[in-house]
C-alpha cells in the first residue's frame, strides 16, 4: 500500500483556513505552519505536526501548500524548491515576474512540481467556455468582459489588480490559449493607502486573432461597488454567454443574439436563451486534488509556474500603463 503524501500547509489566514478544511478531508498526512498561535492551536492538527516556523517542518514533508501574504511567496517557494519539495503556491506566484522566472527555472532544474492557485480554471463552467470557444460555438470571438468587484475589506499585501484582476487575466489565457499583445489600464487608490495599493482597477487587453481586428477584453475590479460580482461575458459573432461564478449550478446563460446586415441597415436579432447546469464542484478541492495528482504522476499541472509568471507579467504591464497613461506592448 502506497504511503500517504506528507503535505505542509503554510498559512492559516482567511484563505488558508479554507485550504485547511479541504486538505483535512484528503488522504494525506497534513502538517501546518502558522505564526499566529491561536490559529495554529485551533487547527485540529496534532501538536507534533504543527509549528510556528515552517522551515522546521521542511525536512519531514514531501510537498507544501503556500497560502501566505503575496510578498512572502518568492522566498518561501525558493527555499522549498531548493530543498527538493514540490510546491503549490496561491496566486500571485510572486510580485515580480523576474522572481517568478527564477522559481520556474528552479523547479525545472530540480524536476519539481510548481503549481499556482489560479482557481477559476478549475471551475467546470470555465472548462465548458474554453471548449465552446475552441469548437467555435460562439462564432468569431469579438470580446470578453469580466468583473471582480464588490464591497469588501481590501487585502493588505497587494492592490486589487494583483489580488483580483489577475484571476481573469489568467482565465482569459486559459479560454483563448494566448497572452495579450498590449494593455491599457487605469488604477485608483481611493482609500489612500501607502504604496501602489490600488483599490479600483479598469484594464483593457487586446489579443491577436490571426488576422482582422484584435479580440478586445476588459476587466473591472475593486472594493467599493455594492454587492459581489464575479462575472464573465463572452461575445461572439453568432452567440454570447454570461457566466456568474457566484452561482453554484446554473452558472452560464447563452444567448443566440446576432447583428444582421439588411441592406444599409444593421438589425439586432435576439435569439433563444439557454441556461446551463453544472455539477456543484468546489474549485478549491479540484485544484488541490490536481496538485496531489501532479505530485503522484509527475505530470505538468493545469496551472504551472510559467502560467503564474505570465499572469504577473501582464499585471506589471498594466501597472506600467496606469503610471504612464498609455498603451503598453507586452513582449513575448
Amino acid at each position: 500500500m502506497q504511503q500517504a503524501k506528507r503535505i505542509l500547509l503554510i498559512g492559516l489566514g482567511r484563505w488558508g483556513a479554507n485550504h485547511l478544511r479541504v486538505l483535512q478531508s484528503m488522504p494525506i498526512e497534513l502538517f501546518v505552519a502558522e505564526h499566529d498561535p491561536k490559529r495554529l492551536n485551533s487547527s485540529g492538527v496534532a501538536q507534533s505536526r504543527r509549528s510556528a516556523d515552517g522551515h522546521s517542518l521542511f525536512p519531514v514533508v514531501d510537498a507544501a501548500v503556500v497560502v501566505t501574504p503575496a510578498q512572502t511567496h518568492f522566498e518561501i517557494c525558493r527555499d522549498l524548491l531548493e530543498g527538493g519539495k514540490d510546491v503549490f503556491v496561491e496566486k500571485p506566484i510572486s510580485l515580480k515576474s523576474t522572481q517568478a522566472k527564477e522559481l520556474v527555472e528552479l523547479a525545472k532544474r530540480n524536476g519539481l512540481i510548481l503549481q499556482v492557485g489560479h482557481i477559476f480554471r478549475f471551475d467546470p463552467a470555465s472548462v465548458w467556455m474554453r471548449d465552446a470557444i475552441a469548437q467555435e460555438r460562439f462564432g468569431e470571438i469579438k470580446m470578453l468582459r469580466a468583473n471582480f468587484s464588490g464591497f469588501k475589506r481590501p487585502r493588505q499585501d497587494t492592490g486589487v489588480t494583483f489580488a483580483d484582476s489577475i484571476h481573469f487575466i489568467d482565465l482569459f489565457k486559459f479560454l483563448l490559449g494566448k497572452s495579450p499583445r498590449r494593455v491599457h489600464a487605469v488604477m485608483r487608490n481611493f482609500l489612500g493607502r501607502d504604496g501602489e495599493m490600488d483599490d479600483e482597477s479598469l484594464i483593457v487587453l487586446e489579443y491577436d486573432r490571426g488576422g482582422g481586428a484584435p479580440i478586445l477584453a476588459t476587466i473591472e475590479a475593486g472594493y467599493h461597488l455594492p454587492g459581489k460580482m464575479r462575472e464573465l461575458t463572452i461575445v461572439g459573432k453568432d452567440s454570447s454567454a454570461v457566466c456568474d461564478y457566484n452561482v453554484a449550478q446554473y452558472k452560464i446563460k447563452t444567448f443566440e443574439n446576432r447583428h444582421v446586415r439588411d441592406g444599409a441597415e444593421i438589425k439586432a436579432m435576439e435569439g433563444a436563451m439557454h441556461q446551463l447546469e453544472f455539477p456543484p464542484e468546489e474549485p478549491l478541492r479540484a485544484e488541490l486534488a490536481a496538485f496531489l495528482d501532479a505530485i503522484e504522476t509527475r505530470s505538468r499541472p493545469l496551472v504551472d509556474g510559467a502560467d503564474g509568471m505570465e499572469a504577473v507579467r501582464v499585471v506589471e504591464a498594466a501597472v506600467e500603463s496606469a503610471r504612464a497613461a498609455k498603451w503598453i506592448d507586452i513582449s513575448e
